[in-house]
């Protein structure tokens, strides 16, 4: 049976303490994604974005991303301050984590291996430096797989013993919400995932479309 983790999200928002803000760390992927997660938990959290993705490549990729992700806090108008938490690029650690998974298709298990590599990062970065809780934005997306990577999230928090912030970002317009703030503050969106294999897939599914127009 699916859970609905919105629902159990706005459950632990409903009973979090009144006499302080909490902290929560906030993995991101990229400014789009993380935009109207931000927008919606703001008013609840003091939050720090922790900007950890050995996926994505090109490095030159990574840090475009990344200065977008910088950007957009700096622009956006929080009810409460929000932090930049910076991480090393491991691109090596990726490709590690991916062998054996090649093949796999996008949304398959490299992806689930992916979710589970930075949030494992994330509850390890919020163990130590004591955070309330932690979460990720991915859950924004309707190409991830929201039901995978709250397990994963529940999972973790019981190894770490840190709360996790369950989500299904994407209900209640977040995605469409994300749209609408990219345009906004004129975020750039990216075309693909951020690995090299959403890179190939990409490429593949633009050959196709052009091999069938030439066929017309």
């Amino acid at each position: 049976m699916r859970e609905n983790y919105d629902k159990k999200m706005m459950e632990i928002l409903q009973e979090l303490p009144k006499d302080k803000v909490p902290q929560l760390l906030l993995h991101t992927c990229c400014a789009p994604c993380s935009s109207s997660v931000i927008a919606r938990l703001s008013e609840y959290f003091s939050i720090t974005v922790f900007y950890y993705n050995p996926n994505i490549e090109p490095k030159e990729e990574y840090l475009k991303r990344k200065n977008e992700q910088i950007r957009f806090l700096k622009e956006f108008p929080s009810v409460h301050p929000i932090s930049f938490l910076d991480a090393d690029y491991e691109p090596e650690v990726f490709l590690q984590m991916a062998k054996g998974f090649e093949l796999e298709p996008e949304g398959g298990k490299r992806c689930h291996a992916c979710y589970r590599l930075r949030l494992q990062k994330t509850a390890e970065v919020a163990k130590a430096k004591n955070f309330d809780f932690f979460t990720t934005s991915l859950t924004v997306s309707p190409y991830k797989n929201s039901q995978v990577i709250n397990q994963i999230g529940k999972d973790l928090a019981s190894i770490y013993q840190v709360p996790y912030l369950y989500s299904d970002f994407k209900k209640q317009d977040g995605y469409l919400k994300s749209i609408l703030y990219s345009k906004q503050y004129q975020l750039y969106r990216q075309d693909y995932c951020g690995c090299r294999y959403s890179i190939y897939q990409k490429e593949e599914v633009s050959r196709d479309k052009q091999t069938l127009n030439e066929k017309i």
